[in-house]
């Protein structure tokens, strides 16, 4: 696998940001100048001896920053700015992100959010100032990976379970289960809005989004093929953004171009998607489960 300098230099500026430092700070500890720092993210070579320091920094490794094998991240932020990232190259991106993927929510989606990623807060971390600018973080990344999809027509292949929207239809968008009453009707209320909206992009058949339904258990890893006209990518995350409580805070995600992962993953895929229901027929599972929703 060829070492590329500019990929060295993204998922630097991913561990970089995970790790809540600006390039000024980098440059500070490593003795080197804010100039520099900014050239390697840009895809300037860099003396392995630099790239062992900076790996050391951001509490990674040199074969992670390589892209030699794997990519781990136990950051959300640093994962979340790898997959914006990667859209930002690759021509098509296959997605089980339940309860489905954010690349096709509304605009109105994200105030909410936000709002439960705040309550998911551990109580240690509810009044901390970098937990909420974290979150602030992975919104944003979000928000521009949803217009980054829009900007380059991005093809988007979502697979979507029907037991997990019939489980968040139930649950709402909620971060925790000690609401008020009259807020998790609001919430419940918000998932099925985002619902409906699925349904609509399903019915209107927009050019470059397919949408798999699947009356069935998925796995509870979320995992992003990235085609690029030259390999593919995958990516396994733990980090869930909704259909159950939010979890931005433990786990480890991973990204590979590795061969065999590539390659279990695409049989994963297509066999998931020779079982998913499409067009009208996944609409009228929507629609069945909205209307059960509502008894």
């Amino acid at each position: 696998m060829a070492i590329r300098p500019d990929e060295i230099g993204n998922r630097l500026r991913a561990y970089r940001i995970g790790q809540g430092l600006s390039a000024e700070q980098v440059a500070e500890r490593l003795g080197i100048s804010r100039a520099a720092v900014y050239r390697i993210e840009g895809g300037e070579v860099v003396k392995v001896e630099t790239l062992e320091r900076l790996a050391a920094l951001l509490s990674t490794t040199l074969a992670s920053l390589l892209g030699a094998g794997v990519e781990y991240y136990a950051s959300s932020v640093s994962y979340f700015e790898r997959m914006r990232q990667l859209e930002e190259q690759c021509d098509q991106v296959v997605a089980h992100f339940p309860p489905m993927s954010y690349l096709l929510t509304s605009e109105n989606y994200s105030a909410f959010l936000r709002k439960t990623l705040i309550e998911a807060l551990p109580s240690y971390e509810a009044e901390s100032c970098r937990a909420c600018s974290e979150i602030e973080q992975i919104v944003s990344i979000l928000d521009e990976r949803k217009a980054l999809r829009d900007r380059r027509r991005l093809s988007v292949i979502n697979f979507v379970a029907l037991p997990e929207i019939e489980r968040w239809l139930k649950i709402g968008v909620v971060g925790r289960f000690d609401l008020p009453a009259s807020e998790v009707a609001r919430r419940r209320r918000v998932a099925r809005a985002e619902v409906e909206h699925l349904l609509g992009i399903i019915e209107r058949e927009p050019m470059g989004i397919q949408i798999g339904i699947i009356n069935e258990i998925l796995p509870n890893m979320a995992f992003q093929l990235f085609r690029v006209s030259d390999r593919t990518l995958v990516g396994l995350s733990p980090f869930r953004l909704g259909g159950d409580l939010p979890n931005i805070k433990t786990g480890v995600a991973m990204v590979t171009e590795d061969k065999q992962p590539v390659q279990l993953y695409e049989n994963i895929a297509n066999e998931i998607w020779s079982r998913a229901a499409k067009g009208a027929t996944a609409a009228s599972l929507l629609r069945a489960a909205l209307e059960r929703s509502a008894i």
